[in-house]
Protein backbone atom coordinates (compact mmCIF):
# COMPACT_ATOMS: atom_id res chain seq x y z
CA UNK A 1 0.00 0.00 0.00
CA UNK A 2 1.62 3.22 -0.92
CA UNK A 3 1.84 6.31 1.50
CA UNK A 4 2.82 9.77 1.77
CA UNK A 5 4.38 12.11 3.84
CA UNK A 6 2.13 15.39 4.07
CA UNK A 7 3.65 18.34 5.82
CA UNK A 8 1.10 21.53 6.37
CA UNK A 9 1.96 24.70 8.82
CA UNK A 10 -2.14 24.80 8.74
CA UNK A 11 -3.12 21.19 9.48
CA UNK A 12 -6.70 21.98 10.84
CA UNK A 13 -7.37 24.11 7.19
CA UNK A 14 -5.60 21.26 5.22
CA UNK A 15 -6.86 18.32 7.04
CA UNK A 16 -10.61 18.94 5.74
CA UNK A 17 -9.80 20.34 2.31
CA UNK A 18 -7.68 17.37 2.11
CA UNK A 19 -10.40 14.75 3.01
CA UNK A 20 -12.83 16.23 0.78
CA UNK A 21 -10.49 16.24 -2.48
CA UNK A 22 -9.63 12.29 -1.83
CA UNK A 23 -13.52 11.46 -1.36
CA UNK A 24 -13.80 13.19 -4.52
CA UNK A 25 -10.80 11.53 -6.35
CA UNK A 26 -11.87 8.36 -5.13
CA UNK A 27 -15.44 8.67 -6.45
CA UNK A 28 -14.04 9.20 -9.95
CA UNK A 29 -11.95 6.19 -9.63
CA UNK A 30 -15.19 4.48 -8.64
CA UNK A 31 -13.71 3.38 -5.16
CA UNK A 32 -14.81 3.52 -1.68
CA UNK A 33 -12.72 4.23 1.40
CA UNK A 34 -9.46 4.34 -0.64
CA UNK A 35 -7.22 6.15 1.82
CA UNK A 36 -6.72 7.28 5.22
CA UNK A 37 -4.83 9.60 7.38
CA UNK A 38 -2.36 8.88 9.43
CA UNK A 39 -1.60 10.60 13.19
CA UNK A 40 -0.33 14.09 13.01
CA UNK A 41 2.72 14.64 14.72
CA UNK A 42 3.86 18.66 15.01
CA UNK A 43 7.03 20.46 15.01
CA UNK A 44 8.30 23.48 14.43
CA UNK A 45 5.49 24.82 13.56
CA UNK A 46 4.41 22.21 10.76
CA UNK A 47 2.20 18.95 10.99
CA UNK A 48 3.56 15.98 9.34
CA UNK A 49 1.06 13.08 8.75
CA UNK A 50 0.71 10.24 6.22
CA UNK A 51 -2.05 8.96 4.14
CA UNK A 52 -1.97 5.44 2.95
CA UNK A 53 -3.59 4.99 -0.50
CA UNK A 54 -4.81 1.77 -1.19
CA UNK A 55 -3.65 -0.33 -4.19
CA UNK A 56 -7.42 0.32 -5.94
CA UNK A 57 -7.31 3.71 -5.76
CA UNK A 58 -3.85 4.12 -6.70
CA UNK A 59 -4.16 2.22 -9.85
CA UNK A 60 -7.57 3.69 -10.25
CA UNK A 61 -5.96 7.25 -10.20
CA UNK A 62 -3.41 5.91 -12.56
CA UNK A 63 -5.91 4.46 -14.94
CA UNK A 64 -8.25 7.69 -14.72
CA UNK A 65 -5.77 10.46 -14.95
CA UNK A 66 -2.42 8.58 -16.85
CA UNK A 67 -1.84 11.25 -19.65
CA UNK A 68 -2.00 14.33 -17.31
CA UNK A 69 0.89 12.19 -14.73
CA UNK A 70 2.95 11.54 -18.02
CA UNK A 71 3.55 15.53 -18.27
CA UNK A 72 4.20 16.07 -14.92
CA UNK A 73 7.66 16.58 -13.77
CA UNK A 74 10.15 13.66 -12.68
CA UNK A 75 11.62 10.73 -13.98
CA UNK A 76 10.54 7.88 -12.06
CA UNK A 77 6.57 6.96 -12.40
CA UNK A 78 6.37 7.25 -8.30
CA UNK A 79 7.59 11.15 -8.83
CA UNK A 80 5.25 11.71 -11.67
CA UNK A 81 2.34 10.50 -9.39
CA UNK A 82 3.58 12.38 -6.57
CA UNK A 83 3.54 15.75 -8.40
CA UNK A 84 0.21 15.16 -10.18
CA UNK A 85 -1.23 14.13 -6.93
CA UNK A 86 0.17 17.60 -5.62
CA UNK A 87 -1.08 19.88 -8.41
CA UNK A 88 -4.43 18.13 -8.13
CA UNK A 89 -4.67 18.73 -4.26
CA UNK A 90 -3.33 22.41 -5.12
CA UNK A 91 -6.17 22.49 -6.98
CA UNK A 92 -8.69 21.40 -4.48
CA UNK A 93 -6.96 24.76 -1.90
CA UNK A 94 -5.02 22.56 -0.07
CA UNK A 95 -1.49 24.21 0.73
CA UNK A 96 0.49 21.00 1.56
CA UNK A 97 3.78 19.40 0.78
CA UNK A 98 3.63 15.76 -0.49
CA UNK A 99 6.16 13.13 -1.20
CA UNK A 100 6.17 9.49 -1.56
CA UNK A 101 7.33 7.62 1.62
CA UNK A 102 7.25 4.11 0.01
CA UNK A 103 6.18 2.33 -2.93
Amino acid sequence: MPFFEISTTKYEENINLLQVAMIKMAAVCNVADGFKFGEPTQRFGWTFFQILVDQELYVGIEDKFSDMIKKCKGSKPDEKFTNFLNQYLESKGCNVKIKMASG
